[in-house]
């Protein structure tokens, strides 16, 4: 599975690098392993799975599909 997977099923704009706001805290997406998302807190050296559609802001995206919601959640 791949970012293109996690957006056209969750439908939010996850991509590799790209700036996100997890459960309140600005990170990175470092990968997309599944169906799920690893993020790079900032500050932190390790990434942490994250669920695509779940606490999630993506801050590099179209401020209309800024907010996760468009697709499935948990």
């Amino acid at each position: 599975m791949s970012a293109d997977y996690v957006r056209r099923y969750y439908g939010v704009p996850a991509r590799r690098g790209g700036r996100v706001e997890f459960d309140g805290r600005p990170g990175v997406i470092t990968s997309c392993p599944g169906a799920y998302v690893r993020v790079r807190l900032d500050g932190q050296h390790r990434s942490v799975p994250a669920h695509p559609a779940w606490r999630m802001r993506y801050l590099d995206s179209d401020p209309a599909t800024s907010q996760a919601g468009g697709g499935r959640t948990p």
